[in-house]
């Protein structure tokens, strides 16, 4: 049980932003109360495993003309809704209509107490909410952890995906099978409590930007480092190691010959993801994480799929050279 109770958050703690003492850095509330997210957030309210919860969510509109289509764009694990806003513009301005949710334990949404985490359960809780929203078809775009949600979503329900795009998804491999050692929720929560700025930045900017920087990058770092040292840190950590706990022991890696829509890997070469690489002895650390040969080899296991490479981007090339992956990725959406 989460040694805290966050009932003891005053209202005020969860409607605004508060300055950090003695630091520049800004301080959100739990569910990223204060950030400004780059398009009107919604909140969908439903029940799920015995309580009340809230997804948050961006409808974005198609700017004309519109072709009809809608797009659900599932962000990664240290990534909100908020980090597909360049994807959301050219999406948009291409016609489509964009849904972006945060999935349940991540930024804007509700982090709850207890929670059976599972990506079938992301999966449906999803799938709710475009059934709230009266969309019954729509193409999906998954990122890292994302990936893995939008290829369970393909496969929980293949007759309302149209195409499956997937940017650097990790789950190509399955690093426990591999030889990583398994970490319990208990040191996962011991360790998303210790997380700082600086060392998000230098993961980031090592992993995402295969260690170069730009200073936009910082507003997604503050924005991970705001909610972690929130006035809901614990209740945020605590939904973190479940979080792990579910991408590490719920591999969708096996059951990528079974999706049936057309399929698009979308790879950054220099990507080294791997979950649990930092504690994996080094002959096992050696040997996952290669992106450059992850793609090929499963785009191969994928039927009706489509591989293509952004040489030397690393896990975020949608973030690092948002033109050229946002026309191979529509040149693909529109077909032959």
């Amino acid at each position: 049980m989460l040694p805290i109770a966050p009932r003891w958050l005053s209202p005020l703690l969860l409607t605004m932003a508060l300055p950090a003492l003695g630091a520049e850095a800004p301080v959100y509330g739990p569910q990223l109360q204060g950030f400004a997210y780059p398009y009107a957030l919604q909140h969908f309210d439903f029940q799920s495993q015995g309580q009340s919860l809230q997804m948050g969510y961006m409808d974005v509109p198609a700017k004309a003309p519109a072709n009809g289509r809608s797009l659900v764009l599932m962000h990664g694990k240290n990534f909100c809704g908020a980090t597909w806003d360049s994807s959301i513009k050219a999406l948009s301005t291409a016609g489509y209509r964009v849904i972006v949710p945060d999935q349940i334990g991540f930024c804007s949404s509700s982090k709850p107490e207890h929670y059976q985490y599972s990506f079938q359960q992301l999966a449906q809780n999803t799938h709710q909410l475009l059934d709230h929203l009266g969309i019954d078809q729509a193409s999906l775009l998954g990122h890292s952890t994302g990936g893995m949600l939008a290829t369970r979503y393909a496969l929980q329900y293949p007759d309302q995906v149209q195409q499956l795009a997937l940017v650097n998804p990790i789950g190509l491999e399955d690093w426990k099978a591999l030889g990583v050692p398994w970490r319990s929720v208990d040191q996962w929560y011991q360790r998303e409590l210790q997380q700082s700025a600086e060392g998000l930045r230098a993961y980031e900017q090592q992993t995402y930007y295969a260690g170069r920087w730009k200073p936009e990058y910082q507003r997604w770092v503050d924005m991970l480092t705001g909610l972690n040292q929130g006035p809901g840190k614990r209740l945020v950590a605590w939904n973190s190691a479940l979080i792990y706990d579910m991408i590490f022991t719920q591999p969708v890696y096996y059951e990528f010959q079974d999706l049936k829509v057309p399929t698009l890997l979308l790879i950054g070469t220099a990507d080294s993801t791997a979950i649990g690489s930092d504690i994996a002895a080094p002959e096992v650390k050696a040997r996952i994480g290669h992106y450059q040969d992850l793609g090929r080899q499963v785009a191969k296991r994928i039927p009706h799929s489509t591989l293509i490479e952004f040489p030397g981007l690393g896990h975020a090339p949608q973030m690092e050279q948002p033109e050229p992956f946002h026309q191979a990725l529509l040149g693909w959406l529109k077909g032959p």
